[in-house]
């Protein structure tokens, strides 16, 4: 592979795009971030704009989307926003949170962010500019499909970027989803000549079965387009990367109706459920059930129920009110179940959520759920920080994302706070009830550290859960090595190189 000289130019881009929402392109990137970063190349990961509820911190305190937190790791650097400079955090059907450059800076509709395309693409210009000058190789992720013929002369995610860095474009297709003919096919018809132009081929992922049965396929889409198909990825299920957005999780599994031989938990899919990355360390537990909840049912079988982080506390807050999930919250809670509330779950299980400024909608209170003696007041700005913490003297560490602050009455903290970004502080998170049933906290990554998890475990009475797999970098790195050689055996890495260095 040729060598890049950053003396007399700027990083090389590979822009990796989609023919729809979650075909793949997250795990593409972040496998293209492990495999040059392996071959001793400096690689950042960037997406000039993100749609996820899903966030996380970088060291200074900012944040940016987990995704390309993700893809940073896999690169072996650490996060910064340059790699995410615009986040939109969705807070109803029309409207988001804005954060830019790793600050909240308003809600706004779809509309009114159209008005301020210009400035955000001139700041995704300048984040990938400065990328460009620190790395070798810069993974740019496209957002949705790259062929929205009504979206495109707004775009600044897709190929305006691709473009601007003169970066070769590789097209993800999903199989799985069925019809990848059309999918492929309906992209290019869907592209300009210009566009149609950028794309050096094709990545058709989640193949299921015989890969040597699909080897017509490849050739027709190759004489169909005239591109390169580089690869066709198998499913697996032997790798855990985490997932970028609520798509993966927009059709939940049926609950059974009885008890079942392994414990079950059960997480509420609350609408604007955000940050549900938190819970991928207990699915990758063998021997525990976990389920993501919408319709109200029966909780008696579960051995814990947890409330997640919301981007809307207070809609989604309503929304446990009018659909009657309170009062089955209440009836478990009776009978000695055991809740957990993270972030804007925890802030749901006090008496009241008050939003004096309006944050969240029209100015005002929400009556909580009552099951922790706690009130939460939403304030700007917005707390971003890594964490440092311990539970019952078990050290960990975890992040906070969340708007104000939140009032225990004469009620016992959860966790103490030792380091907030780095500065040591003296500080408590959390509630915790006298009888150790419900529980509410602030803290994003909290089953991260299997201590932690295991003493969670044990406290809603599972004791016999074996909790071996760490869930910090080390275990991490496995996965995205795992993803790599995967990737590897099924694409033709050597010829995206070529084309990243034509």
């Amino acid at each position: 592979m040729p060598e890049l000289e950053l003396k007399d130019r700027k990083a090389k881009c590979l822009a990796v795009f989609g023919t729809g929402s979650d075909v793949g392109k997250s795990i593409v990137a972040t496998a293209l971030c492990r495999i040059f970063a392996n071959k001793d190349m400096k690689v950042a990961p960037f997406k000039a704009q993100n749609m996820s509820n899903n966030s996380g911190i970088t060291p200074e305190g900012l944040e940016m989307g987990r995704a390309q937190i993700v893809q940073a790791e896999a690169a072996m650097i650490p996060p910064n926003v340059d790699m995410n400079p615009v986040l939109l955090k969705p807070t109803s059907e029309k409207g988001a949170q804005i954060v830019l450059c790793g600050m909240a800076i308003g809600n706004s509709t779809a509309k009114q962010y159209h008005s301020k395309k210009n400035k955000l693409l001139k700041t995704a210009y300048a984040a990938l500019d400065n990328l460009r000058t620190k790395y070798d190789l810069v993974i740019l992720e496209g957002a949705g499909s790259c062929a929205e013929v009504n979206l495109m002369p707004n775009d600044i995610v897709n190929f305006r970027m691709a473009m601007y860095s003169d970066a070769p474009v590789i097209v993800v297709a999903d199989i799985h989803k069925g019809g990848v003919f059309a999918q492929i096919v309906g992209t290019m018809e869907c592209l300009s000549d210009k566009h149609r132009n950028m794309i050096a081929g094709f990545i058709i992922n989640r193949f299921r079965g015989d890969i040597s049965l699909f080897a017509d396929g490849v050739k027709w889409i190759e004489k169909k387009t005239g591109k390169k198909i580089f690869g066709v990825l198998p499913w697996y299920n032997h790798i855990t990367i985490e997932a970028e957005d609520s798509v993966v999780i927009e059709n939940v599994r049926k609950v059974p109706n009885k008890k079942c031989h392994e414990p079950l938990i059960a997480i509420l899919r609350i609408p604007h459920i955000s940050n549900f990355t938190d819970f991928d360390p207990l699915f990758n537990l063998q021997g525990l059930n976990i389920y993501f909840v919408e319709k109200v049912q029966d909780l008696s079988f579960f051995k814990a129920v947890i409330i997640p982080g919301s981007k809307n506390t207070r809609f989604d807050l309503n929304w446990l009110h009018t659909t009657k999930w309170s009062q089955k919250l209440h009836e478990y809670s009776d009978k000695n179940g055991h809740i957990l509330g993270i972030c804007g779950g925890y802030q749901m299980m006090g008496r009241f959520v008050h939003d004096p400024d309006g944050l969240e909608g029209k100015p005002g209170k929400t009556d909580g759920l009552c099951l922790l003696p706690v009130e939460t007041y939403l304030k700007a700005p917005k707390t971003t920080t890594l964490t440092e913490f311990s539970w019952n003297n078990m050290h960990a560490s975890g992040y906070e994302i969340h708007m104000g602050y939140t009032i225990r009455d004469k009620a016992s903290p959860m966790l103490k706070v030792s380091k907030r970004n780095n500065l040591t502080c003296t500080d408590y998170d959390g509630c915790v009830t006298d009888n150790m049933k419900n529980m509410g906290t602030y803290m994003h990554g909290f089953f991260d550290t299997p201590e932690i998890t295991d003493m969670w475990l044990k406290s809603i009475g599972i004791g016999d859960i074996h909790v071996a797999m760490a869930y910090g970098p080390a275990a991490r790195s496995d996965q995205y090595n795992l993803l790599a050689d995967h990737f590897k055996k099924h694409v033709d890495v050597d010829s995206i190189a070529e084309k990243i260095y034509e």
